[in-house]
């Protein structure tokens, strides 16, 4: 039976945080500018000392401003400043400025291992086995009390049981949201309207005549249409992830890239639209897994902090996977210095059906 982690708060009784100094607050200058000594965001719990008392941060973000306001701390993006923003500056992290980060609230455990030692990264010889265990149970767990979003490339759209693995993790409420691109979108609704994925077969993998055309087509449908939803109405769609997504009320987020074509109408084209979106999904999540999308997941990983505060005030930990066939976009991600992003060398087709088949789907 999974259970989450206990959070341990630090202890500001002691007179190392007693004697701290109130964090110091500086107006922002201008718009979008922050002051000079800014303190940049982690994504870890931070707490900052205002007024003899200790606040964390109840949303955070890395790479963020933080910005005192209504008694309580909240987490700014550089561009969402306003001129006269009380921000906190400093950039010590020990308590001595009145801002403190915390990284081992949640007491994990270090398995011991020799100064040398084989192995010791995550690679293709890596043994996986007790991660899929954990997945299971975590999903299980995430079902009903937390919210999952999948950060999805679109390899899955090019092979028939990975689309049809996803179906039944979205019909069976293991997705809660989907963050992805134009690819992602396209070829599913390709495979599900001419049954393939840039003019392969999504099961044979042949390639039909002039099947360059059929993404370009589906598109182009989609678009005369006005949007994805009439599109599935007027073609009579019934399989897929985003005929899923639609008929179970999933959000989906596609970003937009500078080498898209079309694109959907759902795809926002401003990258900045695109990541407050996104960021939106990740408020609320508390299980993120990315797979086979290294600039989606990592975008993703910068918004998405190692722990959540629940509307009771319960701290909880967020937990983070990443899933791809190269060793070096799993360890990329992996280095964003959580301690729960754990990375999985897999091909993610193989991985998704895996997932669905150890659900009992």
């Amino acid at each position: 039976m999974f259970k989450l982690r206990t959070y341990y708060p630090p202890d500001f009784s002691a007179d190392r945080f007693r004697n701290c100094p109130d964090a110091v607050l500086k107006e922002a200058p201008a718009d979008g500018v922050a002051p000079f000594d800014y303190h940049s965001m982690s994504i870890f719990p931070e707490y900052f000392k205002c007024g003899g008392e200790w606040l964390l941060a109840c949303e955070s973000r890395m790479d963020c401003c933080a910005v005192y306001r209504d008694r309580a701390v909240h987490v700014v993006e550089f561009r969402n400043l306003k001129k006269g923003d009380l921000v906190f500056t400093g950039r010590t992290e020990d308590g001595s400025e009145g801002i403190y980060v915390y990284p081992d609230g949640f007491r994990e455990t270090r398995a011991n291992a020799d100064v040398f030692a084989f192995r010791g990264n995550r690679t293709r010889e890596t043994a996986f086995s007790k991660d899929y265990d954990e997945i299971y149970d975590l999903l299980r767990h995430e079902k009903d009390h937390g919210k999952i979003v999948w950060v999805m490339g679109p390899a899955f759209a090019f092979d028939k049981d990975a689309r049809t693995a996803m179906e039944k993790m979205i019909r069976a409420g293991y997705v809660h949201a989907i963050l992805a691109g134009n690819a992602l979108a396209t070829h599913d609704l390709e495979a599900a309207w001419l049954g393939t994925a840039l003019g392969q077969d999504i099961y044979t993998t042949v390639s039909y005549p002039n099947g360059h055309y059929n993404h370009l087509d589906l598109i182009n449908r989609v678009r005369y249409y006005g949007s994805v939803r009439r599109f599935i109405e007027a073609e009579h769609i019934d399989n897929g992830i985003i005929y899923s997504c639609e008929k179970c009320g999933v959000p989906y987020v596609l970003g937009g890239s500078i080498r898209d074509d079309g694109p959907l109408p759902p795809v926002f084209a401003n990258v900045y639209e695109a990541q407050d979106a996104m960021r939106n999904e990740i408020r609320s999540a508390t299980t993120v897994i990315g797979m086979a999308t290294m600039l989606h997941s990592i975008a993703t990983g910068n918004m998405t902090p190692s722990y959540r505060v629940l509307p009771d005030g319960t701290v909880r930990q967020v937990y983070f996977y990443y899933v791809d066939v190269a060793e070096f976009t799993v360890n990329k991600l992996a280095d964003r210095g959580s301690l729960s992003a754990r990375g999985i060398v897999t091909n993610v087709q193989d991985f998704i059906v895996n997932l669905a088949n150890g659900l009992n789907l």
